[in-house]
């Protein structure tokens, strides 16, 4: 036999290896592998780890049926005829090298735009060029590298996944050889003696053996998998002195039988393991009772305009039913799948594909949730239910995840387990080399003891769950963050900017006057048709204004320039609506906001906009001024800002005249000072400050605001809550850090039992998954407390 291993497997090569380029391969298979990835420039797969990879399969003929379109449509999750989005489960994918080759599949299939891996799910979601590739070829490009994805139609249909009993069927075993070891070891506790007992206890200690086997073997592998997977990537997992504690005791049992000196401790063993399955069960039933994952149809602060007999009206995104018309304004989200009916689709798939070039839509063509529309307004007839979590998921996805600071929550409690876990191993020896010379049998009970009840586990559940349940309560209080990294990040926030126009004041009663030459009701009709394409607060005041019946009009090359006006021509008109510089002209209305109309080069006159702002600005800014410092940016003019300054702290900063590139340019220029800043603004129109600002919160007012920009959408009803949700930010930190003292306590109070040997691994392993959910609700019951203190 060769002592020869496959440079890509790892396998023995055997007495006929597959020499090429002075490298053993077990099979051509392996071989043709490191010749793909080679041509391709992408052999640095082989440095990341050793061996990698694993066997490809043969792949000729087995996914014809791919090019059937109805199993190809039930797999694929979006099209637009152009663009593909599919995701495979992957099992083999189990190092970082097999992350890095399936993040650069496009180097191996032009066709294929881009990859994105979820490790901890064994996932790829890949985008491809339908024109340019199929999804039979990227299957069989994946299965070509050893990457086959598992594909079932079963769950192409989306019917639910069956339930994981592995650990009932590990904790019916442990209970079983536990149940059993007891009966067996019993006559050992009374040490009695007779004929019958002493002919027996032999063959009783081999059978506890026996027994033992499996519940170390089956019950308990999760622990020495997941400790031998974590030290072969130089990290000490929490389940590493469990798994030596495990261990000591099962080669001790087997030492004492096998060597006729005693009964070993295959009762304590069989319990330990019985009783970690029970805590670890019970752990889960309690965190599926303490679950923090959002209700999206709950509380999902996202409205969409329903068209019902010519008329337009606000409902939440829940309650959209197929067969509703929607109207999908320039910018906004289309946010449920379906037909377009009236208008041109000019739509951004950016969201979903990661390709920003619109795709072009006409009447009758299917349009996909997640595109954004970048024209004039459409109508849209609803053929699917509605799913936030599509959405949710979309703007989780990690292309639009900020970069946290490495010095977070995480990476302290991750820091913590890590030296926590070296000292419990090193304290456990030290206690065992001082019991060894005193009592061999007590020495190994107190240094499984000392492994099993001082467990860093608490310490990392404890922010998990606490952020957690502070994000869910935040959900229910219609303040909805993409991810709870961002409550951490509200907690370091130096500066809060806040854009005016339709954040600190509403859109529900601008008083509306124009001024200039009379329009007619041509002219009025022309202009409600162009800002309804609009989002703008201001374009959907006007809206509201213009009370006339609309017939359904084509909008010839609109256009909207954000924080400048929209351009567009109808029938014979074009139009321009804007600020004064737009529509080329000089303000005569310093004192209000204005909105110009221009008629086929004629100036026609203004409207003017009394801006009414929201409840309790003032004592909202006076309570944050204490702790913040505060700055307002605006596009509109300098009209309003003396009124501002009587109402506002003395020390807010005023910026008018700002366009979008102005107020980024603020926030980097803050930021490169140190400032933490957090923006409040309109999603769609302040989308470049809120994805550059450390937290972005968007402010929902009866619109369409999801944009993937933000990391919060607040619903604007609940402006006044602003400082309260901040505030409840430092109180989830300050529950975190009360959940450390307490599980150091805990554990320092379960180390003195152990180490002077008043604990045995029995009662330890009681205690240990009880410390774990303890600190789970303690951080449950406390950011709930806080929750209902703070409102």
């Amino acid at each position: 036999m060769s002592d020869k291993v496959c440079y890509h497997c790892g396998l023995e090569c055997g007495n006929s290896p597959v020499e090429f380029n002075d490298k053993c391969f077990c099979c051509n298979g392996c071989k043709t592998v490191y010749e793909i990835l080679n041509q391709n420039e992408l052999s640095c797969y082989y440095d990341l780890e050793q061996t990698p990879g694993t066997i490809p399969k043969e792949i000729q003929g087995k996914f014809e049926y791919l090019n059937n379109i109805e199993i190809a449509d039930k797999l694929i999750e979006f099209s637009d005829g152009t663009t593909s989005v599919v995701e495979f489960y992957i099992p083999s994918i189990h190092c970082s090298a097999c992350i890095w080759v399936l993040e650069n599949l496009e180097k191996l299939n032009p066709g294929i735009v881009n990859s994105l891996v979820n490790f901890p799910n064994k996932t790829v979601r890949i985008n491809f060029k339908t024109k340019e590739t199929s999804l039979k070829e990227v299957v069989e490009l994946l299965t070509s590298i050893a990457y086959e994805p598992y594909i079932s139609l079963e769950d192409a249909d989306r019917s639910a996944k069956e339930v994981d009993k592995t650990l009932i069927y590990q904790l019916g075993i442990a209970a079983f050889g536990f149940g059993n070891t007891m009966l067996l070891a019993f006559p050992e506790y009374f040490e009695t003696e007779g004929f019958w007992l002493d002919q027996f206890k032999y063959m009783f200690r081999w059978m506890m053996l026996i027994l033992a086997i499996p519940v170390v073997v089956y019950s308990a592998k999760d622990y020495f998998i997941t400790a031998y997977k974590g030290l072969k990537n130089n990290i000490l997992s929490v389940d590493v002195p469990i798994a030596l504690g495990i261990l000591v005791l099962f080669l001790r049992s087997n030492y004492e039988v096998i060597a006729d000196v005693g009964a070993g401790y295959f009762d304590s063993l069989t319990g330990l393991i019985f009783f970690l399955l029970i805590g670890k069960y019970f752990q889960q039933k309690t965190y599926n009772f303490l679950s923090f994952e959002r209700d999206y149809r709950s509380y999902f602060p996202i409205a969409v305009t329903k068209i019902v007999n010519g008329k337009e009206e606000s409902v939440p995104v829940q309650d959209i039913d197929e067969g509703d018309r929607l109207l999908i304004r320039n910018e906004e989200l289309i946010p449920i799948d379906a037909i377009l009916i009236n208008g041109e689709g000019l739509l951004d798939y950016s969201f979903v594909t990661g390709e920003s070039e619109p795709v072009y839509k006409g009447t009758g063509d299917k349009v996909f949730a997640g595109g954004k529309q970048t024209g004039g307004a459409i109508e849209i007839d609803v053929i699917n239910k509605i799913s936030e979590s599509y959405l949710t998921e979309l703007w989780s996805n990690d292309i639009f995840n900020k970069d946290i600071p490495k010095k977070n929550i995480k990476n302290l409690t991750d820091s913590i387990s890590k030296y926590f876990t070296i000292t419990i191993i090193s304290i456990s020896l030290i206690a065992g080399a001082y019991w060894v010379f005193k009592d061999v049998g007590t020495a190994a009970s107190v240094v499984t003891a000392v492994l099993i009840i001082a467990c860093p586990c608490a310490l990392a559940l404890a922010a998990p769950f606490a952020m957690g349940n502070m994000l869910r309560i935040f959900g229910y209080r219609k303040f909805y963050l993409k991810n709870d990294a961002i409550i951490e990040e509200m907690n370091k926030i130096t500066h809060i900017i806040f854009d005016k126009t339709g954040t600190i004041t509403t859109n529900e009663a601008n008083e509306l006057t124009y001024v200039g030459i009379p329009l007619s009701e041509n002219e009025r009709i022309a202009i409600k048709t162009l800002i309804r394409s609009s989002n703008h607060p201001l374009s959907r005041a006007l809206n509201k204004y213009i009370d006339i019946d609309v017939p359904t009009k084509t909008i010839a090359n609109y256009n909207e320039i954000l924080g400048k006006g929209i351009y567009g021509e109808i029938d014979t008109m074009r139009i321009k609506i804007g600020s004064a510089n737009f529509v080329g002209t000089k303000t005569e209305e310093t004192l209000s906001t204005t909105i110009y109309i221009k008629i086929n080069d004629i100036i026609k006159g203004f409207y003017k906009s009394k801006n009414i702002y929201r409840k309790d600005v003032k004592s909202i800014f006076l309570d944050l001024a204490i702790h913040y410092k505060l700055s307002i940016l605006s596009g509109d003019n300098e009209g309003e800002k003396e009124y501002l300054e009587t109402i506002l702290p003395s020390k807010t900063a005023y910026l008018f005249n700002q366009k979008p590139q102005d107020k980024l340019d603020y926030i980097k220029d803050l930021q490169e000072k140190g400032e933490q800043v957090l923006m409040v603004g309109d999603g769609l129109n302040d989308a470049g400050a809120l994805a550059q600002s450390d937290v972005g919160i968007a402010i929902s007012e009866d619109i369409n605001v999801f944009s993937p920009a933000c990391d919060g959408i607040l619903d604007a009803k609940l402006f006044s809550k602003l400082p309260t949700f901040l505030a409840l930010s430092k109180q989830t930190i300050h529950v975190i850090k009360w959940s450390f003292g307490l599980s150091f306590l805990y554990n320092i109070i379960g180390m003195y039992f152990a180490v002077t040997a008043q604990l045995t691994p029995l009662v330890a392993a009681i205690l240990m998954p009880l410390s774990s959910i303890s600190i789970v609700v303690f951080v449950t019951l406390m950011t709930n407390l806080v929750a209902r203190k703070t409102k």
